[in-house]
């Protein structure tokens, strides 16, 4: 049986799907040299200042949509979901990192003027709004499961690093494995 050489701090980890193919990669933690910029690849650690303030105007605009689509809406009722709607962008920017703020801006611009917008206007301001939203919260899953990989990855490197004799000289003689004493 050949030894495979440990992935060590900076190294990639391909992660690969249940069908075997491959649906990222994962650079171990640790220190780094300045090597090459991950040009390309966004970090998403810290875009989310307030995750929960995010999730909860998150669900409020989904729920938003939800009626919107359910009922006609009246001049009052348009002008006031317009409000609604600036406000949510408002307190979403106060939670995202600047680089999010930026891309929410240039994606989701708000309404112009003082007219007040048609059903389909809003209609599609909100959707927008919640497509971007459901972008960011699957983007931050992902960034959790590649964390949660490279976790697992560097607590099975731990685990080999141990002494195989580990276990003989604390009592577990001829088991020449470890008894997780050290988790």
């Amino acid at each position: 049986m050949s030894e495979q050489p440990e992935p060590s701090a900076g190294d990639q980890v391909m992660i690969v799907g249940p069908d075997g193919k491959p649906v990222g990669t994962v650079r171990m933690p640790g220190e780094t040299a300045a090597e090459e910029p991950d040009e390309g690849r966004e970090n998403i650690s810290g875009a989310v200042e307030e995750p929960a303030k995010v999730m909860r105007i998150g669900t409020m605009i989904k729920q938003l949509l939800e009626e919107v689509r359910a009922t006609e809406l009246d001049d009052a009722s348009r002008r006031r979901l317009k409000e609604i709607h600036a406000s949510s962008l408002a307190e979403l920017e106060s939670a995202l990192s600047p680089e999010l703020r930026e891309e929410l801006a240039r994606i989701i611009a708000p309404f112009d003027g003082e007219d007040t917008p048609t059903d389909g206007e809003l209609r599609i301001a909100q959707a927008q709004l919640v497509g971007w939203l459901e972008g960011l919260f699957h983007g931050i899953q992902t960034a959790l499961v590649a964390q949660q990989m490279a976790a697992r990855v560097q607590l099975e490197q731990m685990r080999r690093g141990l002494p195989a004799s580990g276990g003989a000289a604390a009592g577990g003689a001829g088991t020449g494995g470890t008894t997780g004493q050290y988790l």
